[in-house]
């Protein structure tokens, strides 16, 4: 099989390490549990300086490079990785991101998955203007790589993964998708333990 895996907040807990910095920097006490929506200018009440500012920080090398790992995250890849299956990151991140994305990965050990820059979120179009970095992928783009399996927390990215016919879409639970009404090709996972359960059987 195929498989996609996001990045933020299913190998890596931003959406966490992210309050820390929005209490920090701009003195919103933000608790994870209460960030319910997906949107983090809204969900920090931020105004656009200060949403710049936060993405200057999130998309840095150290933070990038640090973000702590999502528990069970790092096993489950190579367990897929060792069944034999294709496994690809996929994240909406921007492609200047590459190298803070690539030390987290072979700090991690999964050094030689292959990284796509998908344009998710219709956010980032500016950027091919740059040519230092890797290409950054309209999303449809991506059907044709026949996934079988697609595993992300976005409810933006799983709505548009349930047109792509033939992808069982693997939703691991978040506080921003906990009201989300899945769609028919989707399943809720509460752990990695129970993506291993969903992909693997």
């Amino acid at each position: 099989m195929r498989i996609y895996v996001d990045m933020d907040d299913v190998l890596c807990e931003t959406a966490a390490s992210l309050c820390i910095v929005a209490a920090r920097e701009f003195g919103r006490n933000v608790k994870y549990e209460d960030v319910r929506d997906f949107e983090l200018k809204r969900a920090f009440n931020l105004d656009e300086a200060e949403m710049a500012r936060l993405c200057d920080i999130a998309h840095s090398y150290k933070t990038l490079a640090g973000y702590p790992r999502v528990p069970g995250a790092v096993e489950g890849m190579k367990a897929l990785v060792a069944a034999g299956h294709k496994v690809d990151v996929v994240t909406g991140r921007p492609p200047y991101t590459h190298a803070g994305t690539k030390a987290w990965l072979e700090a991690a050990g999964l050094g030689s998955l292959e990284i796509t820059y998908a344009d998710k979120y219709s956010r980032h179009w500016h950027l091919e203007r740059y040519s230092s970095i890797p290409p950054f992928v309209p999303f449809d783009d991506l059907r044709e790589r026949h996934y079988d399996i697609a595993i992300d927390d976005s409810p933006v990215a799983v709505e548009r993964l349930s047109r792509w016919e033939g992808v069982k879409t693997i939703v691991l639970s978040r506080p921003w998708n906990a009201e989300y009404p899945l769609p028919a090709n989707a399943e809720r996972a509460e752990d990695w333990t129970q993506i291993l359960r969903l992909a693997l059987h």
